[in-house]
């Protein structure tokens, strides 16, 4: 089950109020709250009451029926709370401490722009996996993923020998970096 389907999975169970997706969703992403939150004037209960309030948002959105995830949970997660925390430090005034330098905030742009890129390549790989059509996709899933040798390779799709499997692989590989790329390309041009 590739990351993208795991996540959906999360959402549809937060929706369903499944313990095991709430805990999962809690286990692999309050540290990273926690954190924020402490590293920027908190405490620990302050963590975990901004934790519980984008959860909520998240339950929310979950419950909707419409809500669709186009970034991974911990990176909406981290959002919605780091949104949340700086409205509590304006509220208890504290803001102004931070802006000013007199004490050390965590950098959180420079780690959502990161998250945020990486989610959108993983996502134009994902589309380029698809566009690229059989057997090309088959086939590097059998050799990245399922890490199945040329031999095998070769077994499996009919090639008279594992170089022959070796270079349709390699002939499938590029297809695959140009549709990506092309992807990439288009992207970055319209963002």
């Amino acid at each position: 089950m590739s990351n993208i389907q795991k996540e959906q999975e999360l959402i549809r169970g937060l929706a369903l109020d499944d313990k095991s997706a709430i805990e999962s969703i809690y286990k692999d992403n309050y540290g990273l709250i926690q954190r924020l939150v402490i590293n920027n004037s908190g405490s620990e209960d302050d963590a975990k009451d901004v934790f519980q309030e984008a959860l909520i948002v998240l339950y929310e959105k979950s419950k909707s029926g419409v809500f669709e995830l186009n970034c991974q949970i911990k990176t909406y997660i981290y959002s919605v709370s780091k949104r949340l925390w700086l409205k509590k430090l304006q509220q208890r005034s504290r803001y102004d401490l931070i802006e000013n330098g007199a004490e050390e905030p965590v950098v959180v742009e420079d780690d959502m722009a990161i998250h945020e890129k990486r989610n959108s390549q993983f996502g134009m790989m994902e589309h380029a996996m698809t566009a690229i059509g059989e057997p090309c996709k088959s086939l590097l899933e059998s050799y990245y993923i399922r890490k199945q040798n040329m031999q095998e390779i070769a077994d499996t799709f009919g090639y008279t020998n594992a170089d022959n499997a070796k270079n349709q692989k390699y002939k499938c590989l590029m297809r695959l970096r140009k549709l990506f790329f092309e992807q990439y390309k288009s992207d970055n041009k319209n963002g």
